[in-house]
């Protein structure tokens, strides 16, 4: 049986497809507005502005090229596909792997993309301490604990993953070890200044 096999991202929830359609149309509709108030001379004030009328829909482009398409497992590794490049998590050391479709509940961002084309970059919850997010529809999320850090994804198959990665890590847990909930859950709201809690 081939050990490397590739497994989709779950399907954009609703709320995924609108969060990036109103996004979308935000950052362009400011970049453009942004770019016409610009005054006309050339100059210094004409390039600073040209350069803060493309900062949002350059956001934009790179959060597109951040989308998370796929997951592939071989023995070694996790790939997390994007557009044009996959980015590698070592699985040598695999304590755990279990699906929990409520562990993104209460996170905060710490840095990266909270509903533009994805959920991705590094987070804080109560559940799982500091983890990295590589997801599309955090109601599919997979936990991977590894030596030094946690990682979330978000398979389209759930079941099919997680049976995948344990017959290459037959060592690894079936769920989570406990006590490692000590610190308090965080309201359910988004904060702009400090980051994005779900």
């Amino acid at each position: 049986m081939n050990s490397t096999r590739r497994f989709a991202a779950a399907h954009w929830p609703r709320s995924l497809q609108m969060s990036s359609a109103l996004g979308t149309a935000l950052l362009v509709g400011i970049g453009i507005a942004a770019y016409r108030a610009i005054p006309i001379p050339n100059g210094f004030t004409h390039g600073f502005g040209t350069v803060v009328a493309l900062v949002l829909p350059a956001s934009l482009i790179l959060s597109l090229l951040f989308t998370v398409t796929g997951y592939i497992v071989s023995p070694t590794d996790l790939a997390v596909q994007r557009l044009f490049w996959s980015t590698h998590v070592p699985l040598v050391g695999l304590g755990a792997v279990y699906a929990d479709p409520t562990v993104c509940r209460h996170s905060l961002r710490i840095i990266g993309n909270a509903g533009l084309f994805g959920f991705t970059g590094l987070y804080q919850s109560s559940k799982l301490g500091r983890y990295r997010l590589f997801a599309t529809d955090i109601s599919h999320s997979v936990v991977l604990v590894l030596p030094g850090r946690t990682v979330v994804v978000t398979p389209s198959a759930t079941e099919s993953f997680i049976a995948h990665i344990r017959q290459i890590f037959p060592a690894a847990q079936q769920a989570p070890e406990t006590g490692n909930s000590s610190r308090p859950a965080h309201p359910l709201r988004r904060d702009h200044a400090q980051g994005t809690r779900y």
